[in-house]
């Protein structure tokens, strides 16, 4: 006898039943049969709980409790002006509003020639087959990709083809305007051989409503691409936000992350890196600045898989009020990745008693020759700092605003694009309690 279904997965499976012929490919029997099991799996397994060791600092109970709707409503006023003070001047943009794209609020500049930029729910139905190999439909890795690829209604689609390189960054907007709904959004990214791109995935929310985003963004990089991918979350305080970036790297190419995760009431990020050609390398940096009950939790894992692979990671949190963070960091070198070099760092700043890190580094190493290192702190402001500090006439708030602040920047800084950069050192002011 089958185990009964909670009422979250029979929720979900019965919005399914309802909504599958309006999802995007519906007709291509690979994607029905793709989106068919991945909602039956999501219902064998429900969501994930703390007896889950991957979950066991985050509760994702009032995820499951809510009520969101899947289908969103017509957009009722113009968000002309919010896109012109998010959108990053000089970007190639696609503006995403409630997870729809919305060309009359997007813009691209001049690409070059046989690029794709544009909608995948368009490609899906317009071009279902071209994404047949291309779009990952046996996920599985949890729950939330499982009902993502089942419920996935747009996102951005970028192919790069080989040697092509986009001048300016470009920025995919993703604004949520209504309360109450789930939005399940897929990205993929395909940067053919030796071609290379800067992407900024920005989630923002219009005023503070209450909605779920479950994202997942699939990039693949070709032998010498080269891909940095942004991701800043600045959802709505009472939003949740659960996001995966998967990536595949074939020989030489290299791909930089930068993930800033300061809002929502509850994030979780996960970033899977396969090294999967020789020589592959990747810089997976972090920073999350949250305060009062927030809970924002980061997992990474690296899979050193060929010989003479690099990785660098580097997370720091600052922590404030009641705020609770995790970071789980995990590299895997395996037998055949000989010359591996990797290093691990993860650095948190409680600004209060009551705030809390759960921080967990991890090694397993199956090779001989390889060179690796990992390493996580947990501590407060130096009182001797702010000593030295206030003996020169700054005052005590001041001088702790300062100090937490140039703990923060040593990540904003890594930011390779100084528009962005600066947009970020704007946030973080403003995040950081005030002096």
């Amino acid at each position: 006898m089958n185990a009964p279904l909670s009422v979250a997965a029979d929720r979900y499976l019965d919005a399914y039943s309802r909504i599958a012929a309006t999802l995007p490919g519906h007709g291509a029997s690979w994607l029905d049969r793709a989106r068919q099991s991945a909602i039956e799996r999501f219902a064998r397994r429900g969501f994930p709980t703390r007896r889950d060791e991957d979950w066991k600092y985050t509760s994702v109970a009032a995820i499951e409790k809510g009520e969101f709707d899947l289908l969103p409503p017509p957009i009722g006023t113009s968000l002309a002006a919010q896109v012109s003070r998010l959108a990053l001047p000089g970007s190639h943009l696609l503006v995403f509003v409630n997870g729809r794209l919305e060309t009359g609020l997007s813009h691209l500049g001049r690409l070059p020639a046989g690029i794709v930029l544009g909608s995948l729910a368009y490609s899906l139905d317009q071009h279902p087959g071209e994404l047949e190999k291309e779009l990952p439909a046996t996920d599985g890795a949890s729950a939330f990709s499982d009902l993502n690829l089942a419920l996935m209604a747009d996102g951005a689609y970028i192919r790069l083809p080989p040697g092509a390189h986009v001048k300016g960054p470009i920025q995919l907007l993703f604004l949520t305007s209504e309360a109450n709904l789930a939005i399940h959004l897929r990205n993929l990214v395909l940067a053919g051989a030796g071609s290379s791109a800067s992407i900024i995935e920005h989630h923002a929310a219009i005023g503070a409503p209450s909605y779920f985003t479950n994202t997942v963004t699939d990039i693949v990089l070709a032998p010498g691409a080269g891909i940095e991918h942004y991701k800043l979350q600045q959802e709505s305080p009472a939003a949740f936000h659960i996001a995966a970036v998967n990536v595949a790297q074939e020989a030489d190419s290299r791909f930089v992350s930068g993930s800033f995760s300061l809002g929502a009431q509850l994030a979780r990020v996960d970033i899977t890196v396969g090294l999967q050609g020789a020589g592959a390398a990747c810089d997976l940096d972090g920073l999350y600045v949250v305060d009062g009950p927030q809970h924002v939790d980061h997992h990474t894992c690296i899979d050193h898989r060929q010989p003479g692979c690099t990785s660098r990671e580097f997370y720091k949190g600052v922590l404030n009020g009641a705020a609770h963070g995790v970071f789980n960091g995990r590299v895997v070198v395996y037998r055949d990745a000989q010359g591996s070099d990797a290093v691990q760092s993860n650095r948190n700043l409680l600004l209060s008693d009551n705030a809390e890190i759960d921080t967990k580094p991890q090694l397993e190493i199956w090779a001989d020759d390889v060179k690796c290192s990992h390493g996580a702190t947990v501590g407060q402001l130096d009182p001797a700092q702010i000593f030295y500090l206030r003996s020169r006439g700054i005052g005590e708030a001041a001088a702790r605003s300062l100090l937490t602040r140039a703990f923060a920047m040593e990540v904003i800084d890594r930011v390779r694009i100084l528009l962005l950069q600066e947009r970020l050192d704007d946030l973080l002011q403003h995040k950081l309690p005030r002096s």
